[in-house]
């Protein structure tokens, strides 16, 4: 009996002491596993603070303007009509710059630069002249004209610039054609994409790859005067003007005070640069015709985002370019009209801004 009393007082006390360790031991919170991340690398840093990170990896050389791919179009100059018979003009909206010349008398003829944009037609296209085909020719871009006096016809068919005469596909209908609503020589238009096919076939290079003009950045302000509309007065009865738009940071071009639209679409010509040089012009025949000192550089104005500025210009291989305090100004990304005025009546004279 003694015997079974002590091992049942000592199986209760086993008992008694495994209830009391199973009490006393608390629960343990297990520590949270932090998530790895990997620092970033020196490269990814400078990516993300890099400003040129956003910029596009193509751009046309003449506007500034993303494009999808690397431009090897080779660009095209075309002799267009600005006689008021000839207005309004169809694709010149399209054209990435355009020149704009006194021809003979009072009477102006635009260079064309297609690159960026090649609109199906584009005219009515007018005869050559010295200083617009050596514009082109700076360009490198084929120079598309129709007709030309004889001894400027001599040096074109030697080759001094690469070149088409519509004069020779006179309403073939594949290159060019004869409108029957305006009276020639207003009514020659051409069928600008067709001129890389003609050009192929007359062995003139059709891919090139253009050296860019100097754009300005997102991030660069431009300096200078306001210049909320500008009047451009070659000749008492040939006058442009251009109204600034702040919303689209372009201006609208009007001729003789109508604004410049294309004749099929109604889209009015807005441009983001204004060129205005002033330069030499002597007038060199009974007919009219000039000769423009594209050489000697001088005077001029930059007009872009609303603000206007005095510039210098100069010859850079062929092509009459703005300066700035002796560097290149640059343009703002779009399209650029170059007005070249005889210097009288000038910058002072000729051109008014408010």
């Amino acid at each position: 009996m003694r015997k079974f009393v002590i091992i049942l007082l000592i199986a209760l006390f086993g008992f008694l002491v495994a209830c009391s360790d199973k009490e006393s031991q608390e629960p343990v919170e297990e520590e949270p596993v932090e998530e790895q991340t990997e620092e970033p690398t020196e490269q990814e840093e400078a990516e993300e603070t890099d400003p040129e990170k956003d910029e596009p990896e193509f751009i046309y050389p003449l506007t500034g303007l993303p494009a999808e791919e690397e431009p090897t179009n080779r660009a095209i100059g075309v002799m267009v009509n600005n006689h008021n018979k000839a207005r309004p003009q169809t694709g010149l909206v399209k054209a990435d710059m355009v020149y704009e010349f006194l021809a003979e008398g009072p009477i102006s003829r635009f260079l064309a630069i297609y690159q960026s944009e090649i609109p199906d037609v584009v005219g009515p296209v007018r005869s050559a002249r010295e200083y617009y085909y050596e514009t082109a020719d700076a360009h490198e871009a084929i120079y598309v004209y129709h007709g030309a006096a004889n001894f400027i016809e001599k040096d074109l068919r030697a080759g001094v610039v690469d070149n088409i005469n519509g004069a020779y596909y006179d309403n073939d209908q594949f290159l060019f054609k004869r409108e029957s609503f305006r009276q020639a020589p207003h009514n020659s238009y051409v069928m600008l994409p067709n001129v890389y096919e003609v050009a192929s076939r007359n062995n003139i290079e059709t891919e090139k790859k253009h050296e860019a003009w100097d754009f300005l950045s997102d991030e660069e302000l431009v300096d200078g005067k306001a210049a909320k509309e500008v009047k451009i007065r070659y000749f008492d009865n040939l006058k442009v003007s251009y109204v600034y738009d702040p919303s689209t940071e372009r201006y609208t071009r009007y001729s003789d005070g109508i604004k410049s639209t294309d004749l099929n679409t109604e889209e009015a010509v807005e441009v983001s640069n204004i060129l205005v040089y002033e330069t030499e012009h002597e007038i060199i025949d009974n007919v009219g015709r000039r000769f423009i000192d594209r050489e000697s550089g001088g005077d001029g104005y930059l007009i872009q985002k609303g603000k206007i500025k005095k510039i210098k210009w100069k010859n850079v291989d062929g092509l009459m370019k703005p300066f700035i305090d002796g560097e290149v100004a640059k343009l703002a990304p779009g399209k650029t009209w170059i007005n070249v005025i005889p210097k009288s009546p000038g910058l002072d004279k000729g051109v008014t801004y408010e």
